[in-house]
């Protein structure tokens, strides 16, 4: 259950990709916490049902619609929320996309998709909202994944995506941290019900698999991922920028790559089928 000990009340928090999944979650956990939200998505429909979704914890809830591959939406976007809530406190870059494919069977432009969603859009989100970042104060999240450090078969694509992102991060955080902005990545690991885990594990053989290959022994949950986001933009953590970090049960200390090689072995049993 998320625990809401933190307070951010007063705090505006802008989240890219915040209508769907893990940063829905991440979402929710700071509307619960008291804080202003504003969200983007290139989905009209998706911001709309989750701005409904977020009022319900009572706070103001705004939603904007753009793609973050095109920087000039992204810009004006933020511009609007910022002119409309004011400075932003937190900042979660969080949109990506995803899907398996061999480096021998992808197109060029299947791995420009995916590089352009996650890497270029977490830049055009950054860069866009840099002028809007409470200074000093302000807190970026970028939402990673184990792929930017894990070799996995069938994510190429994710893995230089990602990669890129976690040293985006790290690269800002040496550059805005005289301006009293703190940088981090999230990386989640198997985190339940969402389209991640969909993709990853399709199967109930395939999700059990995965539960085994994570140290503690469980999937993730969208509490786990908010917490953590809560935590790292807290008061508590005015320390922490430039870092990494896996919410993941420990599955990227080995799990990761084995699990990775197993679901490639049984996904392609079943194409055979």
């Amino acid at each position: 259950m998320l625990q809401c000990q933190f307070d951010y009340s007063g705090r505006t928090v802008f989240v890219a990709g915040g209508t769907s999944g893990i940063n829905l979650g991440i979402a929710h956990g700071f509307a619960k916490a008291g804080a202003s939200l504003a969200v983007l998505s290139r989905s009209q429909e998706k911001v709309d049902a989750a701005v409904v979704d977020l009022q319900q914890h009572g706070g103001k809830v705004l939603g904007y619609s753009a793609d973050v591959r095109e920087y000039d939406q992204v810009e004006a976007a933020i511009a609007q929320a910022s002119g409309e809530m004011g400075p932003i406190d937190v900042l979660i870059s969080g949109a990506a996309g995803n899907f398996p494919a061999a480096v021998a069977q992808m197109s060029s432009n299947a791995f420009k998709t995916v590089v352009d969603i996650d890497l270029v859009g977490t830049f055009n989100v950054l860069r866009a909202a840099y002028a809007h970042l409470r200074k000093p104060g302000a807190n970026v999240i970028n939402i990673s994944a184990p792929q930017s450090f894990i070799t996995m078969e069938m994510q190429s694509h994710v893995c230089a995506a990602k990669a890129g992102v976690d040293m985006l991060t790290r690269t800002a955080a040496m550059e805005w941290g005289p301006e009293g902005i703190r940088v981090n990545s999230l990386v989640p690991g198997p985190i339940g019900g969402t389209e991640g885990m969909r993709r990853l594990a399709p199967t109930p053989e395939m999700q059990q698999a995965c539960v085994e290959s994570v140290p503690l022994k469980r999937e993730g949950t969208l509490e786990d991922m908010a917490n953590a986001a809560l935590m790292i933009a807290s008061d508590q953590a005015s320390y922490i920028s430039g870092v990494v970090l896996p919410v993941d049960g420990g599955w990227s200390l080995g799990g990761a790559g084995t699990m990775g090689r197993e679901l490639v072995a049984m996904a392609r049993a079943m194409a055979k089928q």
